[in-house]
Formats: C-alpha cells, structure tokens, sequence
C-alpha cells in the first residue's frame, strides 16, 4: 500500500514478453486483482467482441464496393431468417431460403468454373473490414488465369457449408467461401477462407475443405492468404481434390535466409 493509500500494481516479470503476443499476459496485479486498466481493457475487448457478432452486416454498402470494382453480386438468404435464431441453428445457416433458391434458379445458366461466396458468419466486422480489399487481389488473379466466375454471392446468415449448394449450382469446380471467423478478445474482425474443389451439397464435409484464417490487419495479410489460396487452387487443379489430404506448403519468401533469434534468450 502506497502513502496515499492506494493500491501499487505488482508489474509481471513476463513484461518484456508482451510485445510478441496481443494475448493478455503480463498484465500485472494490483493486490488480488487484476488493474483497473486491464479490467477495463477486457471489458471493451469483450464488448468489441460480442458488437461483431450481433452487429448486422451492411451487405448493401458491400454490394456497391464490389460494384464500383466492376463486378456483379446477388444477395441471398438462408433459412436462419434472423440473427438469434443463426446462432442457435448452426444448420439452418447451411441452407439457402425459397426466395434463395427461386432467385438462383431464375439467373441467367452460367457455366462457371469458380464461385465466390462472401458470408457474414459470425464476425460482420470482418467481412465489412476485409472482403472488399481481398477481393479486389483475388478476383483479377482469377480473370486472369481464366477462371469464368458468375455475381459474387452475399449471403446473409451463411455458414461456411452454404457455398455448396451454390457451387452445384453453377456446376463449378472451385468454391471460395469467405467468412467472418468466431471473435477472440483481441481480434473481433478475423476473417476466413474455405476452400472446396468439386462442392456438392449435402456431401461435402469440413474434411474436404482447406482454411485459410486468422486474415486481419495483426494477423494474416491479404497478400500472405491470396498466395495460400491460390497454391490450394493450383494443386487441386492437379490432384483433383481439396481438404485434408491437401498440404499447405507455401513458405514466406526470404525467411529462410534470416538469423534465427530466441527472444527467450535475449
């Protein structure tokens, strides 16, 4: 206890090893608690994380980014037809509404060798931050190397499975599914990518599907994901298969040549 009868924070020893990690350690004690400035750190963290799931996704502004990019989207639903009723049934946000379907089966026939789907899952922060600008890398990468892609597909209340049915629809051998990713307490606006070669709905499982996640501005860049992305692409072209058997096997280009240090030891 300090002369002026307050509470001294008790600094961790773990200090230094804070600024390799956004994770909360080190934070310090200040008699048995924790210190008002990282009780209070917490609480927002929380507050950001819960915002960014039950924050709706403004798909119409999405729409229009994507527009002034020079490409079409349709906006569909699934059968979750609000947001408490998606969290509570996981499977309802793997499959399309009526309306959903009727939409789809009025587009004009596309022979499509790729779709490219963009949910809202269960981070709208992360598709409002990150889509657009991966987007903006992906979809000329893929014009350029031939891929015919229909409208970009929004869908709303979407689990990453959606993209199946879409993707038979369209009879298109690629499915590229991003989606905002569960928040942690230090990164509320992840955003994912689910990558399935020949998708078919109600076959398909998670073991036949690559991720790519962990994209925010602390975490995975755009151009680190669209690289794995493509690599996946690439190899499923060749193996006529995605998911598990699938390896990720890109590397960061000039890490191999930098001295390895030990923080542990400095």
């Amino acid at each position: 206890m300090s002369k002026n009868n307050e509470v001294e924070i008790a600094r961790d020893p773990w200090q230094s090893l804070s600024q390799f990690t956004p994770a909360r350690i080190a934070l310090g004690r200040a008699g048995i608690s924790l210190p008002t400035r990282a009780f209070l750190e917490f609480q927002l963290a929380h507050a950001l994380a819960r915002d960014a799931v039950n924050i709706p996704l403004d798909f119409a502004s999405l729409a229009q980014q994507l527009n002034l990019l020079g490409y079409q989207t349709q906006t569909l639903q699934t059968q979750a037809e609000n947001q408490s009723l998606y969290l509570q049934r996981p499977d309802l946000g793997r499959r399309l509404s009526a309306a959903a379907l009727d939409c789809l089966q009025h587009t004009a026939p596309i022979q499509a060798d790729a779709v490219v789907v963009v949910a809202d899952g269960l981070s709208s922060k992360a598709i409002a931050h990150h889509a657009e600008p991966f987007l903006s890398l992906l979809l000329p990468q893929l014009q350029a190397d031939g891929y015919t892609l229909p409208p970009i597909c929004l869908v709303k209340h979407g689990r990453v499975a959606i993209g199946d049915a879409i993707a038979e629809h369209y009879a298109a051998r690629l499915c590229i599914v991003l989606i905002g990713e569960r928040p942690g307490l230090s990164s509320p606006d992840s955003m994912g990518i689910y990558y399935t070669y020949q998708a078919k709905s109600g076959i398909s499982t998670d073991a036949n599907r690559n991720c790519i996640s962990n994209i925010h501005n602390n975490g995975l860049s755009y151009e680190q994901a669209l690289m794995k992305l493509l690599f996946l692409i690439k190899e499923s072209e060749e193996l006529k298969f995605s998911g598990v058997n699938l390896k990720d096997e890109t590397t960061e280009s000039g890490l191999e040549d930098q001295p390895q240090a030990n923080f542990l030891l400095d």
